[in-house]
């Protein structure tokens, strides 16, 4: 099914896949005219305007073209330690932000290139060096900068997080090349080109990719297809077997699916499935693969399990990035989306609900599947730390807003009572 103006092509393997470039910025005017007319302007003015937006994302910076010694300007010093930090990659208390610093913004360009020798893929796959930094410099500048979470340094940190679970005895003992290579490039393009807004808002204010994947799996859809584009146009994969090329292109597409939240009951019953009748056969590539889903899907909400200066920052972040959504649909007399209203949704109160309801009942399935491994072990530790801290920060935010909701009604015993309650 194709609509006008359709940002996929169709390769010679069937597989649709998008034009770099092909995603169109959240254009305001475009969300003015809903308020106004309950219709995002005429088709006319709309396919003009995706036109030109396409045309701007497209063509600015030149993207695509390798950015000349974009690593190697960088002082002796800040390289040194980017190699010390990637020595230590398998790590889970690596710094992402650290590293994005030391590499200029370049972490998820660095790390890919690392991680494909430390595997022995370019080796295996014959791989031109040249050709796959082409490759990762288009997927690292696809991600939008100016998210405030999904953005390049997220690619990042999700890759370096699979990396650690690819390294897991049980899954790693089976794990062939392949296995390895899909497993690192959908981390690394799982969110390639995200808008820093969720699929409803883009099904309410009619954006044309909601219109494209028919209100289904419609960012993950997307991410999916500009990968793909991404792989053709770089041709990274030009000399392999056709048959091979289209195989990757669909697990490809098979794993970056998966990381659909709304898809978390069915992957969490399955998986207990599997776990409690003990079926599992990871000699078969199809149990793999499911495996790879899994390991995906774990490395994308992993931040609850991180050192609590790094899961609050990503906290921090994604928080930001839902309450910007929430501003733009007050400003445009959209209904708040949940969780994206600052008055109401503080962020204590989104992590403890995150944690309790997707991130907890995954990563525990998780364990029971790894077995009493150090990082499984590790992980659980910190999931029950942060929140723990969370609880507690949280019970501080209630605590204060009581005070203050009684602070025009205290008497002065009452008031001598909270400051001496406030004295450590």
């Amino acid at each position: 099914l194709c609509f006008a103006g359709d940002a996929r092509v169709r390769g010679q393997t069937g597989v649709l896949s998008e034009r770099r470039g092909s995603y169109p910025f959240i254009d305001f005017r475009l969300l003015n005219n809903t308020t106004l007319s309950g219709e995002i302007g005429t088709k006319k003015k709309v396919k003009r305007l995706l036109s030109f937006q396409r045309y701007f994302h497209a063509s600015r910076l030149l993207r695509g073209i390798v950015p000349q010694a974009s690593l190697y300007l960088l002082d002796e010093d800040y390289l040194g330690q980017a190699r010390h930090m990637l020595s230590k990659v398998g790590m889970w208390d690596f710094d992402i932000f650290l590293f994005d610093r030391l590499t200029n913004g370049n972490s998820l360009v660095t790390l890919l290139c690392h991680l494909f020798n430390v595997h022995g893929l370019i080796h295996h796959f014959q791989l031109d060096m040249v050709t796959l930094h082409r490759f990762l410099v288009m997927v690292q500048e696809d991600y939008h900068s100016q998210n405030p979470y999904h953005n390049a340094v997220h690619a990042a940190d999700v890759t370096q997080a699979m990396h650690c679970y690819l390294r897991e005895p049980k899954l790693a003992n089976f794990l062939t090349p392949s296995d390895i290579m899909l497993g690192l490039l959908a981390a690394a393009a799982h969110d390639v080109d995200h808008p820093g807004v969720n699929q409803p808002f883009l099904i309410k204010t009619k954006h044309h990719l909601a219109s494209l994947y028919q209100n289904v799996s419609v960012l993950e859809n997307h991410h999916w297809r500009s990968t793909i584009g991404m792989l053709r146009e770089s041709r990274l994969l030009a000399h392999l077997p056709k048959e091979v090329t289209q195989d990757i292109e669909q697990q490809l597409g098979s794993l970056i699916l998966a990381t659909d939240i709304n898809r978390q009951n069915e992957f969490l019953i399955r998986l207990k499935s599997h776990l409690d009748n003990q079926d599992l056969r990871l000699e078969d590539a199809q149990d793999r693969h499911f495996m790879l889903q899994i390991a995906l899907k774990c490395a994308d909400i992993c931040n609850p399990c991180r050192l609590w200066d790094l899961s609050k920052q990503w906290s921090e972040r994604v928080c930001e990035e839902f309450y910007r959504q929430g501003d733009l649909e007050q400003k445009f007399e959209l209904e708040i989306s949940p969780l994206c209203n600052q008055q109401k949704d503080t962020i204590p109160s989104i992590q403890i609900g995150f944690m309790t309801y997707i991130v907890e009942p995954l990563f525990e399935r998780w364990a029971q599947f790894t077995g009493d491994t150090p990082l499984s072990g590790n992980m659980l530790n910190h999931l029950r730390r942060n929140k723990a801290k969370w609880r507690s920060l949280l019970h501080k935010q209630h605590s204060s807003s009581r005070s203050n909701d009684h602070s025009g009604q205290v008497t002065g015993s009452q008031e001598q009572t909270l400051n001496e309650e406030e004295t450590p």
